[in-house]
């Protein structure tokens, strides 16, 4: 073999080596995607399938995103007049983008400011947060992200994002680590905050699915406040988000 021919197969040795690099990096990132396509293509192509497996399967594609507050409730309100249910949209849709050039179908609660209640219910609150239970039970997706703002009137200097998951969900709880821990390091948080499990809240306790409350950031906090408005940092939370939600579904839906 001359030189030219050895130079030529090390060439192309080394260039394999590259390849087969960039896919161990990439394909872990979109296992969980192309795992669920695959496995609806098998059940689609079956002959012997029936309705509910092929929808159990379609249903792990879907993600309901739950935009908090709206209409007659506007939420925590900063000092700058900023609204919560304003931000927590902005927030999901910011979301839902990402999440769907992922391959994903996303839900959102609300597409526009206005709550989930008919102007003459006798308690607007409470038919605005069945019907997010309602939306949710009826997509029946793989997982359910509400978006808040959080407040501690009582301290101001209190801040950075949290999350809380169903004290009760073992997968809740995986999830909340995952976009918790994603928070923190893509944001650079100087004080950590760690994912909280809760009792309380409605839309943990009556989910039908995977669900986790991610409060962005605390309104009560002057400096905080005017973050969460800027639209660098809202991509950068959305994508933090993005990637926790990705973690989780790829350790969920590991193969072996």
């Amino acid at each position: 073999m001359d030189n030219k021919v050895r130079k030529g197969v090390k060439l192309f040795q080394y260039f394999m080596i590259l390849v087969v690099f960039a896919a161990a990096l990439i394909l872990p990132r979109y296992a969980a995607k192309w795992q669920a396509a695959s496995l609806w293509k098998s059940e689609m192509s079956g002959a012997d399938n029936t309705s509910e497996e092929m929808t159990e399967v379609q249903n792990a594609q879907t993600i309901v995103l739950d935009p908090g507050h709206g209409g007659d409730d506007p939420g925590m309100i900063g000092e700058s007049g900023i609204s919560e249910k304003v931000l927590n949209l902005v927030y999901a849709k910011k979301l839902a983008a990402l999440l769907e050039a992922e391959g994903y179908k996303v839900v959102l609660t609300r597409t526009t400011e206005d709550g989930l209640y008919d102007a003459d219910a006798s308690n607007k609150k409470a038919q605005d947060m069945q019907r997010r239970v309602a939306v949710i039970e009826a997509e029946d997706p793989v997982l359910t992200v509400s978006i808040h703002q959080n407040s501690y009137p009582e301290d101001s200097s209190v801040k950075g994002p949290q999350v809380f998951y169903y004290e009760q969900s073992a997968e809740g709880e995986k999830l909340a680590t995952a976009i918790q821990d994603s928070l923190n390091v893509e944001l650079e948080i100087e004080r950590p905050r760690v994912q909280k499990g809760n009792t309380t809240y409605y839309i943990l306790k009556r989910s039908v699915s995977t669900t986790v409350i991610v409060e962005c950031g605390f309104l009560t906090n002057p400096e905080e406040e005017l973050l969460l408005q800027e639209e660098a940092y809202q991509d950068q939370m959305a994508q933090a988000i993005c990637d926790g939600i990705l973690d989780y579904l790829e350790d969920r839906f590991e193969v072996g």
